[in-house]
Formats: C-alpha cells, structure tokens, sequence
C-alpha cells in the first residue's frame, strides 16, 4: 500500500469511528470539506500542516495517520518496513521508525526538515501526549506556545503538543532530529 493510500484509508477510517461527518470535521480542524474529500479519495497530497491539524482534531498522533492499524512490535522492523512520507509542498520528510502501538508504549520517528522551511502545528486539544526531541544534525527553532527554543546538533527538547509549536529550519542544509513520543 502506498503511503497516499494509506493516509487515505487511516483519514476515512478514524473519521468514521468517531462517527464525523466530512462536514464535521472539516469545522473541527479548519480544512475543507472539499479538500479532506480529495485525500481521502488520494486526488491531493497533504501537507505535514494540514495533516497536523486533520490528526489534532481527531485527537490522535501524526502516526497514527500514518500507520497501518495492524502494525506490531517486533524486535526488528527493518529499514524497508518503516513507513517514510514526504511533504509535496516544502519536502519535510517523516520516517517512522518504530511502529505505532495501539496501547501506549513510546514511538520513535526521524525527520528531515529541509533548509530554509517551517511546519505548524495546532495544539491537540484532547488525547495530548509529550514528545522528546534530540537534534540530530543541523538546527532548529522551535516556538511552542510562547516559548521559544533555539537547538544545534545533540541538543534535547522535552514538549507537549498541547500547545500550538512550529518547527523551523534557519539554517542553509537540512536538519535532522529524532522524536520519541509518549503517553507521559
């Protein structure tokens, strides 16, 4: 299954389970009915934005749209088994490294953010949970709330998402950081 199907099939899905209409959550997370329909029907590929503000307002992570719901813990998930999506627009590239569990236990993702860009995100307003981000490679300005963090290489960032936050790239070549997201 390609990536576009799956965001796809994980968008319907969730929005069906929580019993949404595409009216209903196109009100919810401030994107239009037209273009959660075009996703849905993998006529449009979102943005890592727009993808935020679809899974904030259905109260679950970013992987959890980007993660099939059979995935399973394994000792190994090899480099092939990891789902990787990009962002058509500015190119931001997500990994996911570990798979998503249903019941909790931590999730680890890589990204790429390239020079020069930036992705926003709302705050979640329900089901929050706190991430811990290690900068990898490059830098990164991180504004969460009114908080404001500048972060080089082997620098660490403990947030949650229950604020808004933008991640941005001010340097001149990518950056890379890991992010290991958790219940607490």
């Amino acid at each position: 299954m390609s990536i576009d199907q799956l965001i796809a099939t994980r968008l319907q899905s969730l929005r069906k389970a929580q019993g949404l209409s595409l009216e209903q959550l196109a009100s919810r997370s401030d994107v239009s009915k037209a273009m959660i329909s075009k996703i849905e029907r993998q006529d449009s590929s979102p943005s890592a934005s727009l993808l935020g503000r679809l899974a904030a307002s259905l109260g679950v992570s970013l992987a959890q749209l980007l993660a099939e719901d059979n995935a399973q813990s394994a000792p190994l998930r090899p480099l092939a088994q990891q789902e990787v999506w990009q962002d058509p627009d500015i190119g931001y590239l997500r990994r996911q490294v570990t798979a998503h569990e249903e019941h909790g236990g931590p999730e680890l993702v890589e990204i790429t953010l390239p020079a020069g860009t930036r992705v926003s995100y709302p705050g979640w307003s329900h089901q929050a949970y706190r991430q811990r981000l290690w900068m990898v490679e490059g830098s990164l300005n991180i504004d969460y709330g009114a908080q404001n963090y500048a972060l080089s290489a082997g620098d660490a960032l403990t947030f949650g998402v229950d604020l808004p936050i933008t991640f941005s790239n001010p340097g001149e070549h990518p950056c890379r950081y890991l992010l290991v997201m958790s219940d607490k």
